[in-house]
């Protein structure tokens, strides 16, 4: 029992990736079929590739040793020539017919191998997106893409050039063994005794092979990590000269990665030449035993060839073995950082009993909801705020203080620890989050741009939104005018990210997005933050349109914005210290007056009082 499990040790993975693959490998058991019927085919034809051979030895080269197996004796009467012949004729066809099943065995399983690894990539992509954004928080993107893109292809890569080959290898070793046992069984216990030794540095430098795949994968996933954040943050790199900075510590990485790949290649060429010294040892003792046998009268010189020949068949799956054990070792890591998030469970997802969600008028209560990031750390603290369908509500107060958090929890991008959030008086855990998304829409200050074209983009908030809806949501965000006088119009294709366009361009491209969505419950997340004013004037008209019959909830530190709000909830330290109109508000004299006063010294001297005021209460 010692062996199996230190085998078992070495690759840890293995076992625990099987039955993850299995569920998408089963419906490819057809194949599969196909496939194990070839390679059985080819093991048939290997076994049978020597005896031409034994018979050539046998009856030509050295007729006047008999052949111990009754039946053959018509070959006798056989001119050597033509027994030549058909020796050599029949070799070829064995020959050809085994690189026929090998090469359907091989195209087969490499079928299988990419056709469930594609989907095991496209199911492993798709968990990702469906995680959290608590779990999100807490890692690197770049570490995530090297696992779903890098570490999915060292699995199928290795299940083409290592796994299959090995399930070959391992028949081709039961077969061969069989069959010297009954040629010989004296000579064939004499290599099977040497065969534990074989084992004992596959299990030893496996462990050694696995760990610093682990160490080199990790150090991979780190490294794109680095890369990624330079890259998407190329601006500020350049504009504050981290070009040197940033060289410098993917270049570190980089050599570690170098150094554990040489580091495993060296353990890898260790083991196959441990191996290849003891298949030496293992053949010249059989060469030696056989031989004596073969004067004693006891074999055939074709016997002790059939012999040497299921010999070598069977020690080249030995010697691949180490080969394998390397490459599996690879795999297992790999194997291992994919399933570590296949078992994260999505912290928000729909509830057994979640039904789709009816259309909503818009009423919303946040039912003395707490909520934190960390245990015991509440952001949140018993908020208990009830908005009236179609009301227009802006939450103030100073920065990170939970006023994003808030309203997070309406689509559920998180759940709260305590209390819960009613929409039209039921909890939204009892609706599936597809169906709940669809019917809110959301602005943030920095609104991602996706790498397709403006009419993709705007269509992304309503997938199968018509032309006439796009361009609709586009005119409602005052974005039409520019869009057409662009070189391709709609069809313009946006740079990752939305670089190609301006900060306002890209909000109203946004707002468009938002406004095709038609939902009744609209966020707007610091929608014109860092504006020029005539952006902002565009952007913030294009608001007001979309804000229009809609349960809208405004994020912004602009209290001359929040002032046209039907509701001001002034947010701080997690807990609603203020809640009412504008009038009120500056009428209670409370920390909303205080703040608002502060903002009014702020902004121009030369902006006229009563234009402050009509902005203020028109």
């Amino acid at each position: 029992m010692g062996r199996p499990r230190s085998l078992r040790k070495s690759l840890p993975g293995l076992g625990h990736m099987a039955r993850y693959l299995w569920p998408y490998t089963r419906k490819h058991r057809p194949l599969i079929a196909g496939s194990f019927l070839a390679l059985f085919a080819g093991v048939v034809f290997r076994a049978l590739e020597p005896w031409p051979l034994k018979f050539v030895f046998d009856w030509i080269i050295a007729p006047g040793k008999k052949n111990r197996f009754a039946g053959w004796d018509f070959l006798d009467t056989l001119d050597p020539t033509i027994l030549l012949g058909l020796a050599a004729l029949v070799l070829v066809a064995i020959v050809g017919l085994r690189a026929l099943a090998t090469y359907y065995n091989k195209v087969g399983f490499a079928l299988v191998g990419s056709k469930v690894l594609t989907a095991v990539r496209g199911a492993l992509y798709r968990h990702l997106q469906c995680l959290s954004l608590s779990f999100h928080d807490r890692r690197h993107s770049g570490e995530l893409i090297v696992r779903v893109i890098s570490d999915i292809g060292m699995l199928r890569d290795v299940a083409v050039t290592a796994f299959m080959p090995l399930v070959a290898s391992l028949l081709i070793l039961g077969s061969m063994a069989g069959l010297m046992l009954w040629l010989h069984w004296k000579l064939a216990l004499l290599v099977l005794a040497t065969l534990p030794l074989y084992g004992l540095p596959a299990v030893r430098l496996g462990k050694r092979i696995q760990k610093v795949s682990r160490d080199q994968r990790n150090r991979e996933g780190a490294m794109a990590t680095t890369a990624a954040e330079s890259m998407g943050a190329i601006h500020v790199v350049q504009a504050l000269s981290l070009e040197d900075t940033f060289s410098k510590a993917f270049s570190g990485q980089n050599k570690k990665s170098l150094k554990e790949g040489v580091q495993a290649r060296r353990l890898s060429a260790r083991l196959q030449g441990t191996v290849q010294i003891m298949i030496a040892l293992s053949t010249s003792l059989v060469l030696f035993y056989g031989a004596r046998l073969v004067l004693q009268g006891v074999l055939t010189p074709g016997d002790l060839l059939v012999f040497l020949s299921y010999l070598k068949a069977m020690f080249k799956p030995m010697q691949d073995f180490s080969k394998y054990t390397a490459r599996l070792a690879k795999a297992s890591a790999s194997g291992e950082r994919i399933i570590s998030l296949f078992e994260q469970t999505p912290e928000i997802r729909d509830r057994a009993d979640a039904v789709p969600a009816p259309a909503f008028r818009g009423a919303v209560h946040f039912d003395h909801v707490t909520f934190g990031y960390e245990p015991g750390l509440p952001v949140l603290n018993n908020v208990d705020l009830t908005v009236p369908a179609g009301c227009r509500v802006a939450i103030v107060g100073p920065s990170g203080n939970g006023k994003s958090t808030l309203v997070s929890l309406l689509p559920r991008l998180y759940e709260p620890t305590e209390g819960a959030v009613r929409i039209d008086g039921v909890d939204i855990r009892g609706y599936t989050l597809a169906t709940l998304r669809a019917q809110i829409a959301i602005v943030l200050q920095d609104n991602l741009l996706f790498a397709a074209s403006i009419r993709d983009n705007i269509a992304y908030g309503a997938p199968g939104a018509s032309v006439e809806d796009i361009e609709a949501a586009a005119r409602l965000a005052n974005a039409h005018d520019f869009i057409v006088a662009l070189p391709e119009g709609y069809d313009t294709p946006v740079g990752e990210r939305g670089v190609t366009l301006s900060a306002g361009q890209r909000q109203r491209i946004a707002i468009a997005r938002a406004a095709v969505r038609r939902a009744p419950i609209l966020i707007l997340d610091e929608p014109t933050t860092g504006l020029d004013e005539a952006n902002e004037q565009a952007v913030f008209e294009a608001l007001e349109r979309l804000a229009e019959d809609r349960t809208t909830f405004l994020i912004t530190h602009d209290l001359y914005r929040a002032a046209r709000a039907d509701r001001i909830v002034y947010l701080e330290h997690g807990r609603i210290r203020e809640c009412g109109s504008h009038a009120e508000l500056l009428r209670a004299g409370g920390c909303y007056a205080a703040f608002y006063h502060l903002e009014a010294t702020r902004r121009s001297p030369h902006q006229p009082k009563e234009d402050t005021d009509v902005f203020t209460y028109g």
